[in-house]
């Protein structure tokens, strides 16, 4: 009988202090949501009619493990949340004892009222789950490019299951920790809680100005900083740690400006709102003026803070989901033929770097090549090279598979002993008196320079993608890009400016007046493996004695073969050392078919678009739940100065347009400092993926991010509705004073 009444008056809390558990609850329920949904990706790629081998594993996987994470920020945000609740309703555990009643009751009571909260939103959050699962099933087909067959309801009882013992864990966390509150917490405190507000620190205002000014010149320099560098992705290996210690220097200057921003927002505001009179003094802004500085110096870290966590949100759904994007639209043109197989000569500096710090003994066979070698021959058991074998010891034969084929070989655009490209995208720049693309600024790629290729070979390459050859003169040359986008545009522009190049003191016209991008893939790749290559006549280059670079052998399978028993007959193929008169002129690189690369790129592209969602969306719920929690408990705290602003004649609407006015700060300047950061960042990202094509920020990416902001802003209305009816309440109540 005893546990039924506890259980009743549990229950009866729970719903009188509904407005006190709403932020908990909502929080809860959405972390329990998204968790579930997330979870069931396995069953999702399985409707969805994605039949790539081990990606439903590998996405389960990663996103399990993720969730781990994410449930202990989430079980963090809980404990805060609670905090609040505990504050709130102090006085009325501490009145559970006046009346009687033990630390052990009033703890069963806690216990059972964060038992019922929990359940509610645990099924709440499953129920939001199921029905999210079901349409994100849909986003799943259209990321890989699938049509659903046949779709039906499904229900994951691994998902749920995960679900539940990170909610378990969330669960006990805070049950201990409200135990543990309430047994160290004397009766006098509980009692007076209400009574104890926060300590105020009022800090100098011209101090905090001065604080503030110095946290926009280093967020200013910052931004330049990066802006100018950009990030040092694309330093030569030589410049990398240089490039990286000024990177960090950025990095430090606006994590140290942005929390200088918050510390001297305080002083800014008041002296600038007291400069402009006819503002101050109007309603009750000065009062708002007040409070607001006095928050912010008691908030200023955690501002900072959630300043970053959105900069860190919006920056990497936006980048990852753009990126991916990009990828899947060139795939296509990335991967021209159905398998290709590189091999990569050894160079001068390849060697040193052996003799000096791999292996010396190693480097005495290896030698530079001064021609290049058949690939297929060599493949296929002919001419100078070993046996090739698959894993299991079986003999391959690239003959049993290949149709139409093609090698594409790639030399530098200087001749043997020298070091210096005779082209390159910054000399076709200067030329142009354009500015180089920041992603190839200082980069190994503009610093080895464009390749060159024999005409005979590019235009067999046209023919086997059905293309027309191209005429190219002894005294004539065209440029090749796969990448497009901001590199494939300089080299189009430089043809069509009618600009020589000068090959081994040989000066070349522009063949054509258009840089050729749909034909100009050199081996199947994810990103593009053509940066820039130079057409010319196979009689010119017999005698420029170039340095030859790789050599790519480019197959489609025989005609009517099935592409997949193709794909498995020499999956695991293993070349030996390729031998010339017992020297190794290179080593084999990547050997890839077009169908393990659509299926790579379509994990990468699911990855880091689910990453990023799962990621960012937590992110944003979490810095919306600690903003409203800090609003709530600062109009808790507040809630005499709204009584006695009743008192003195002030209406209802110009107190709730200050307590509105006062949130809206905390949530937009965050907000706010947030998007100014991904802004400068997302510029410079933005510059580097323009090499491989536009990166757009619209689409999927776009109502992403929408989503995310609605959920931010409906978490203030949220807060602001429950901090109108707690000053409604503090006003309608009379305090003995």
């Amino acid at each position: 009988m005893r546990a039924t009444k506890l259980c009743k008056l549990a229950w009866g809390n729970v719903r009188r202090a509904g407005r006190d558990y709403l932020v908990y609850l909502l929080t809860l329920t959405l972390g329990v949501t998204v968790f579930y949904a997330f979870n069931t990706i396995s069953m999702q790629v399985d409707i969805a009619g994605i039949d790539e081998e081990g990606l439903a594993q590998v996405m389960g996987s990663m996103l399990g493990y993720l969730t781990y994470f994410l449930a202990g920020v989430m079980a963090f945000l809980m404990v805060y949340a609670n905090n609040f609740i505990m504050k709130r309703r102090k006085k009325e555990f501490g009145l559970y004892q006046v009346l009687g009643m033990g630390r052990g009751r009033v703890a069963t009571i806690m216990a059972l009222e964060t038992v019922i909260v929990s359940v509610v939103a645990f099924v709440a959050g499953i129920v939001l789950g199921v029905g999210l699962s079901q349409l994100m099933t849909f986003f799943t087909a259209s990321l890989f490019k699938t049509q659903i067959a046949n779709f039906h309801f499904f229900f994951s009882v691994h998902a749920f299951n995960l679900t539940l013992a990170c909610m378990l864990v969330m669960f006990v966390l805070t049950l201990l920790l409200n135990l543990r509150a309430v047994r160290r917490t004397k009766l006098i405190e509980l009692m007076g809680a209400e009574r104890r507000n926060e300590s105020i620190k009022t800090r100098n205002p011209w101090i905090a100005i001065a604080i503030f000014a110095v946290g926009v010149v280093l967020v200013g320099v910052a931004y330049y900083r990066l802006l100018r560098d950009g990030f040092p992705l694309t330093a030569t290996d030589s410049k990398l740690q240089e490039a990286m210690s000024q990177f960090g220097i950025t990095t430090a200057m606006v994590t140290v400006g942005t929390f200088a921003l918050f510390w001297g927002l305080s002083g800014m505001l008041i002296k600038l709102l007291q400069s402009l009179r006819s503002v101050y003094w109007r309603g009750l802004n000065m009062f708002t003026v007040r409070q607001l500085s006095a928050k912010v110096n008691t908030v200023c870290f955690s501002m900072g803070v959630i300043a970053m966590i959105l900069f860190l949100a919006i920056t990497s759904v936006t980048c990852g989901m753009s990126i991916a994007n990009v990828m899947n639209e060139n795939l296509e043109r990335y991967n021209p033929v159905d398998v290709s197989q590189t091999y990569v000569y050894y160079t001068p500096d390849t060697l040193d770097y052996y003799k000096e710090y791999v292996n010396p003994s190693e480097a005495d066979r290896m030698v530079l090549a001064d021609t290049t070698v058949d690939l297929y021959s060599a493949w296929h058991g002919k001419g100078k090279s070993a046996d090739n074998n698959d894993e299991t010891g079986k003999k391959v034969n690239i003959a049993d598979v290949a149709g139409e084929h093609v090698q594409i070989d790639s030399y530098l655009s200087y001749p043997f002993g020298g070091s210096n490209p005779s082209v390159s995208a910054g000399e076709m720049c200067k030329t142009m008196g354009k500015r180089l693309p920041k992603a190839l600024g200082g980069s190994n790629a503009d610093t080895m320079g464009l390749f060159v290729t024999p005409a005979s070979q590019y235009n067999k390459l046209r023919q086997m993608m059905g293309e027309e050859p191209v005429s190219i003169g002894r005294d004539q040359y065209l440029l090749t890009c796969d990448m497009g986008g901001e590199l494939g545009d300089l080299y189009t522009k430089y043809m069509a400016g009618g600009h020589t190049l000068t090959l081994g003191g040989h000066e070349l016209k522009p063949a054509t007046d258009k840089s050729d991008k749909d034909t100009a893939a050199i081996a199947n790749s994810a990103m593009g493996s053509n940066p820039g290559t130079v057409v010319v006549a196979d009689e010119l280059l017999s005698q420029l004695n170039l340095q030859p670079y790789s050599s790519s052998l480019l197959v489609n399978y025989k005609q009517g073969m099935d592409t997949t028993e193709a794909d498995e007959s020499i999956k695991y193929t293993v070349l030996d050392n390729l031998l010339v008169d017992g020297k190794e002129p290179g080593s084999w690189g990547i050997f890839i078919t077009r169908s393990e690369m659509y299926t790579q790129a379509a994990q990468m592209n699911g990855l880091i678009s689910y990453l990023a969602i799962y990621i960012g969306f937590v992110l944003v719920v979490a810095c919306a739940a600690i903003l409203s929690i800090q609003q709530l408990s600062n109009v808790a705290d507040g809630s005499r100065s709204y009584r006695v602003l009743a008192q003195i004649g002030c209406d209802d609407r110009q107190i709730r347009h200050s307590v509105m006015a006062q949130q809206a700060v905390f949530f937009l300047f965050p907000l706010a400092v947030g998007l100014a950061h991904s802004f400068v960042a997302l510029k410079v990202i933005i510059e580097l993926v323009s090499i491989f094509g536009n990166m757009s920020i619209g689409g999927t990416v776009g109502l992403t991010c929408a989503i995310f902001l609605a959920a931010y802003g409906g978490y203030f209305l949220v807060t602001y509705l429950m901090s109108a009816g707690m000053v409604q309440a503090a006003i309608a109540t009379r305090y003995s004073e």
